[in-house]
């Protein structure tokens, strides 16, 4: 497992994940948003920083939450058409 810091452009905070695989500039993935659901992020920038401890290399990655989700209103989301609000799931 690979443990990666993550920037987060769009809600300013900063995280760590651990990841099989290293994503790649232009790449997506989905992160967990502060009201727990989930939604799709770019990844603008991919750099490595020399750790703190020992000779260790940490990657970081730079995402911005993609456009398509920026305009999606959050309760059309998650509402059926027939009025029902989902249950949330984990």
């Amino acid at each position: 497992m690979i443990e990666i810091e993550i920037q987060n452009e769009t809600h300013q905070s900063h995280e760590r994940i651990k990841m099989a695989v290293m994503p790649r500039i232009g790449e997506g993935l989905r992160l967990r948003e502060p009201n727990g659901f989930w939604a799709s992020y770019d990844i603008l920038d991919l750099w490595y920083q020399k750790a703190d401890y020992g000779d260790i290399w940490v990657p970081y990655l730079h995402v911005r939450k993609t456009p398509a989700e920026l305009d999606a209103e959050p309760e059309q989301q998650f509402m059926p058409d027939d009025g029902r609000v989902l249950p949330f799931t984990t």
